[in-house]
């Protein structure tokens, strides 16, 4: 494949695009936060651990505590971020973005970040639940973090290079190319 061609398979493609309609579709449609964090959760399990969630853990074993502790690690309800402890934190609008950006964090340091192709559409549609408002051609690179998510505003043709922290404690307007300082 030329380096100029970016786009993945035509079969890999479909699933790509399948896959990032179908959790937009289930975020548009839950937009509470357990039923966000239990989609957020099973997507996680399947993503890290190559399979659905299910079952009960073995919590007597020794042997078996690290892996319940990343079982339980991928679910959203089981963290705190440091946004959670701020004081301007507005708790109805935080909660049901919180494990979107989870999703998204979660998602950026697996090995399916790697994928730029796929990694910009996802981010997009994330972004579309947790910010205030998401212009069109928006590009999304990995390694995004940001305070809230919902204090955000990203206008048309915005694009976010990676490793750019955006501190939403106050609405925050982006437009152009924001690069990492």
């Amino acid at each position: 494949m030329p380096a100029t061609d970016l786009r993945p398979t035509p079969e890999a493609e479909i699933i790509f695009k399948k896959w990032i309609a179908h959790l937009n579709d289930e975020f548009t449609r839950h937009e509470g936060y357990d039923r966000r964090a239990e989609i957020v959760r099973d997507e996680l399990h399947q993503i890290v651990l190559g399979r659905p969630h299910g079952g009960r853990l073995n919590s007597t074993l020794m042997t078996e505590l690290p892996m319940n502790v990343l079982i339980e690690s991928l679910d959203p309800r089981n963290l705190t971020f440091e946004a959670e402890l701020l004081p301007e934190v507005d708790a109805a609008r935080y909660y049901p973005r919180k494990p979107l950006l989870f999703f998204w964090e979660a998602f950026d340091r697996s090995p399916l970040g790697l994928n730029h192709w796929l990694g910009k559409r996802f981010r997009c549609m994330l972004a579309r639940h947790i910010f205030a408002s998401a212009g069109k051609g928006l590009e999304l690179c990995s390694g995004i973090r940001m305070t809230f998510g919902y204090n955000i505003t990203a206008e048309d043709s915005t694009v976010i290079r990676r490793g750019v922290v955006l501190d939403d404690r106050q609405p925050l307007t982006l437009r152009g190319e924001i690069t990492a300082k």
